[in-house]
Formats: C-alpha cells, structure tokens, sequence
C-alpha cells in the first residue's frame, strides 16, 4: 500500500513539474519572442544545440545510468555513496575535458568567437549538471524535492526574464536566464546531497565496471543528442538563424507536450529498476502495461488537437512573426506519439532489463535516418525539412523498439482499447474545429477549442469506461 501511495505521490509531484514546464515558457515566451524576434531566438536556440553536445560528451551517459545504478543500492547508505562519488568524479573529470575544447571551439571558431559571451553563459549547464546529480535524487524517488526546487527556479528565472530582457540586443541575457531556470536549481542539489550521502571521501573507489557499463549510456546519449539537436544545428549551418527561430519555436510547443505525455515514464523508472532488481517481474509489467496505455489515450489527443489549432498555439505563443513555424509544428506533432512510446519501451523497459545496447541502436537508427534526410530536406524546405526530417526519425526509433520486444509488448499493445479513443477523438474533433472559423484572437479561439475538445474527448471515454480513465478517476474520487 505504502509502494503504490508514494508511486501516486511521485506521479502527482512529476506532474506538478510539469506543469511549471509547461507555464514557464507559456507565460515567458510570448514576451521574450516578440522582443528578440526570430533571430534573437534562433541564435538562443543554436547555442543551445551545440552546447548540448559538450554537455552529452560531459555527461558521459551517466544522467540514465545513474539512476539504475542508484536505484538499486538505495537501500544501502554505504554503496549508495560510494556509487554516488564515483559517479560524480567522473562527471567532473569530463566536464573539465568538454570545457578545454569549447573554450578552443570559441577561441579559433569565428561564428562562436562573435558570440562568445553567450556561448560561455551557456555552457554553465555543464557545470550545473554535474555537480547536480540530478540521477540520485530520481533514484531515491525524491520528488517532491525536485518539483519544489524547480518551481522556485523558476518563479527567479521569470522575474528576472521580465525585468532584464527588454530590447533585440538582450539574446545574451535571455540565453544566461534560460540556464537559471533550467540548470541553476542543480547547486541546491550539491548542498542538499549530504541528507542522503556522505560528503566524505569513503575509499575504496572502482571506476572500471562504471566505465564499461557507462559506455553504452554514452553512446545512447549521444545518439539521442544527435537527432534532438543536429536539426537546429544544420539549420543555423545550412539556412539562416530566423529558420533556427522557427523551428525552435514549433519544438518549443512540442517539448512542453512530450513532457506531459512522458511525465509518468520518468516516475516509474527508478520503479521498474527495483522491480528488475528484486525479481519482481509480475509488478514491473504492470506498471509497463499501464504506463503504455497511458501515452496512447495522453499524446493521441494533443497530437491531433495541436495540428488543428497550429496557428492559434504559434501565434499565442511567439507573435505573428512565427508564421513560417506553422507548417514545421504540424509536421512534428505525430512525435508526441512516438517519443512517448519509445520513452516507456526504452527508458523504462529495456533499460532495466539491461538490454540498453537495443536502445542505443535505435537511436543509431534515428540519428542517421535523421542526418539523411537533414541534408536533402532542409535546403529545400528549411524549417519544414528539419520537422519532417525528426518526425521520420522517432518513427524509426519506435520501429526499431517494437521489432526487438515484440514478445514482450505486444500483448500490452493489443489491451489497449483503441476503438474507444478513436470515437472520444472524433467526438473531440467534431466539438472543437469549427472553432478556428469564428474569427477569434488566437487565445479565446485556444481556450474555446481547448475546452471542448478535451471535455468531448474526456467525457466519451468516461461514458465508454476506458480502462485506464475509469481507473484514474476511481482513485481521485472514489
């Protein structure tokens, strides 16, 4: 009783989280998208992309490994900090070889020389992330923590959006603000680690069994950042920083949804690694189970909703000057689906099952479907090129998982009711589109259609007693 109370308390702070993910760039964006423009923007969001890549080298993996590696010793104050200081020694010793060559890359590089200070300010993610290790916390399941901390960072980082960022010139400052709110929160971590481990050198240290364990991580991480990053980097190479500025702000949108639809994954992984671990298998596929239906009857309805009201989210959110990221942020929307899927058939199946090599073919998979298809799409269709370009890339990341636990999965495929959440969506549909006709600012005509489409698609499951939904709202009222 006391597993399934915290895995609901886990589930509703994750979800609170997310939430904040979700306000933080509605209530920022709009401002700062109008102030900077889309080249303001888009010079944001392409060091951004490229730090991502000194970060992913940082990082070496160990942000997934971490928390298996954790997750499974947590019982144990000892082990826990003697994993916990190995793991951050390393971070450390990585983080300081990624700085020696960006700090190159800025120095003899004329792009990132002329903008130096903004690539500096960004590189302190790096920074942050290690000394964070965010991976022990969600491997102790603290996430209660993690939601009020992020929420505090945040509210910071909003105020300081408004009273600092006021003319085209100010990329720099919004670029530094950004880190704040996403990174700056990993320095109360550092403090706060001592709750949960010793701070104290414990001995005994052994890097080696990280280090080969790690290297699948690594090479998954890399992966991963390839194909959620190449995009806005080719595009700052190949077109202009205002196509950058357009598909950032279409993957903007998209980010905060993928973190709805995979807000539960990311609770249960720490989960189903200490199901793994302890053999017990019959629990580790029930919460598989639901955790699959729950992105099906989640990220369908977004997908479709956010297609038919494009121009209305764009607009809301980045100004009239984001016309050029309508087409983009249709074309990307079916990746809510898939990264959802592949986020719980990867992150929370594979990966505590120890069969991280298959995830990390498929990213292989995605990333150079992804590099293919940049490099014939975006001379051609810019920003639209890029979208199509990842959206084929999560559908190859997806195909590759299906194919490799299709003894595993597909029985969890087969009980979800999917003739019910095809009638709520027409029933959502047929509520709502006539809406995008009325005329509307593109608030009211969201908030409109939003409302209806959601309450139609709501109630028709409720009425055709969808298994999950039924469940979900036995427990919240019941």
């Amino acid at each position: 009783m006391s597993q399934k109370k915290s895995l609901k308390l886990n589930f509703i702070m994750n979800a609170i989280l997310t939430m904040s993910s979700f306000l933080f760039p509605l209530i920022s964006f709009p401002y700062v998208s109008r102030i900077l423009g889309p080249d303001g923007t888009g010079r944001v969001d392409f060091a951004t992309s490229l730090i991502a890549y000194f970060l992913m080298f940082a990082q070496l993996g160990i942000p997934t490994y971490g928390v298996r590696a954790c997750a499974k010793v947590r019982d144990n104050k000892h082990l826990l900090t003697k994993t916990a200081h190995e793991l951050l020694i390393i971070n450390l010793v990585m983080s300081a070889v990624s700085y020696a060559v960006l700090f190159l890359a800025v120095l003899f590089v004329p792009r990132l020389r002329q903008d130096r200070v903004l690539y500096i300010l960004v590189s302190l993610t790096i920074l942050f992330n290690t000394i964070g290790m965010e991976w022990l916390y969600k491997a102790l399941e603290q996430y209660t923590y993690i939601t009020i901390r992020s929420i505090l960072f945040k509210i910071v980082s909003l105020a300081a959006m408004f009273l600092l960022v006021r003319e085209k010139d100010d990329y720099v400052v919004y670029g530094g603000i950004t880190i704040l709110a996403s990174s700056a929160s990993y320095l109360m971590n550092f403090v706060h680690a001592r709750k949960y481990i010793s701070m104290r050198p414990v001995g005994g240290y052994e890097f080696a069994p990280h280090l080969k364990a790690v290297a699948v991580f690594f090479a998954m991480a890399c992966a991963s950042t390839i194909y959620t990053n190449l995009d806005k980097v080719m595009l700052g190479i190949m077109a202009t920083n205002t196509d950058v500025g357009y598909y950032g702000a279409a993957v903007r949108i998209k980010s905060i949804l993928v973190s709805i639809v995979t807000s539960l994954g990311t609770v249960l992984l720490p989960r189903a690694s200490y199901y793994v671990e302890h053999g017990m298998m019959d629990e580790f596929r029930k919460i598989s189970r639901k955790a699959l239906n729950f992105v099906v009857v989640a990220a369908v309805p977004l997908m479709l909703y956010f297609i038919y009201f494009a121009r209305q989210g764009i607009f809301l959110l980045s100004g009239e000057d984001y016309a050029g990221a309508i087409l983009p942020m249709q074309i990307i929307m079916p990746t809510l689906l898939f990264i959802g899927l592949t986020n719980i058939l990867g992150i929370q199946i594979l990966v505590p099952m120890g069969r991280e090599k298959t995830v990390l073919w498929s990213m292989i998979a995605g990333a150079a479907v992804d590099l293919v298809c940049n490099l014939l799409l975006i001379p051609r269709f810019a920003a639209a090129g890029a979208a199509l370009s990842n959206m084929l890339a999560e559908a190859v990341v997806l195909l590759v998982q299906i194919i490799a636990l299709r003894r595993e999965v597909l029985a969890s495929f087969r009980s979800i009711q999917y003739w019910k959440v095809v009638f709520a969506l027409l029933a959502g549909t047929a509520a709502s589109v006539w809406v995008a006709g009325l005329g509307l600012g593109s608030f009211w005509a969201l908030a409109l259609s939003a409302c209806l489409f959601f309450a139609a698609y709501g109630l028709v499951l409720l009425v055709l007693k969808e298994r999950l939904v039924c469940e979900v709202m036995g427990q919240l009222f019941g």
